[in-house]
Order: C-alpha cells, then structure tokens, then sequence
C-alpha cells in the first residue's frame, strides 16, 4: 500500500509538469528549398527559397548555407492579419552579422528585400525566429556582389 502511494504521488507530481509548459514549437514550420527543417544544422548551396508558417507559437531554426562572395541578396514576404513577427538574421563565416530585419504581421510594410552588409566569404549562418507568429511567409538568399 505505501508503494502505491508513492507511485501515485510520483505520477501527480509529473502530470503537474508536463501541463505547466506549453511546447508551442510545433506551431511552426519552416522549409528550405522544400525541405522541412526539424534540427539546426542543415547547410544549403546555391539559391535558398524559404517557406514559414505559424499557428500562433514561437521559434526558431538556424542552418548553414554556403555563400563564396561577400554580399548576399535577400527578401522576405509575410502574410498575417493579427500581430507576431518574423526575423531573419545572417551571419558570415566569421560570425558577425550581416543582416538582422524583422517583419511584424498585421501592418505595413510586409515585405523586403536588398543586399546585406558586406562580410567573409565561406559558410554562413542563417538564423529564421517567429515570434507568436500566425501567418506564413517566403524569403530567399542568393550570392550578391
């Protein structure tokens, strides 16, 4: 009887904790050349075509993508009607940041587009954040110069 007391205790007590925390991660999604991306990591060379979409939840997904000149042309697009963000944020191979833009759902602008700042040739980190996002979105990278 004592153990079963325990045991029941114990479950109470895990129950408790896995309802306290919302995992709102699987709101999102994000694809990258038509490839969903489940774990940071992945590289990319060539062209990057980017798609998003939200259900309301927040995260991110960082890969790798391979850029041998030292500017990079980008553009992001969302669709939202209610608020939340998206973030793009590029480093080079050398870690420093290139571009950091964010679009905000439910008002203007809803898009850009230009040439990051210069930086290092080689693998560069793409970092791609939503925030309370409910919408979806495309963006793209290509070698600039």
């Amino acid at each position: 009887m004592k153990y079963l007391k325990i045991v029941t205790l114990l479950l109470a007590i895990s129950l408790v904790g896995c309802t306290s925390e919302e995992d709102t991660s699987m709101d999102i999604r994000i694809s990258i050349n038509g490839q969903v991306l489940f774990e940071d990591g992945d590289d990319f060379n060539g062209d990057v075509d980017g798609n998003f979409t939200g259900n309301g939840g927040s995260g991110s997904k960082t890969f790798l993508w391979r850029n041998n000149l030292r500017t990079a042309d980008y553009n992001a697009d969302i669709t939202s009607t209610s608020s939340g963000t998206f973030n793009m944020e590029v480093k080079d191979s050398n870690g420093n940041v290139v571009l950091n833009r964010s679009l905000r759902g439910g008002t203007e602008p809803d898009s850009f587009s230009g040439v990051t700042a210069s930086g290092s040739p080689g693998i560069w980190q793409v970092t791609i954040t939503l925030t309370s996002f409910k919408g979806d979105g495309s963006f793209s990278l290509s070698e600039g110069d």
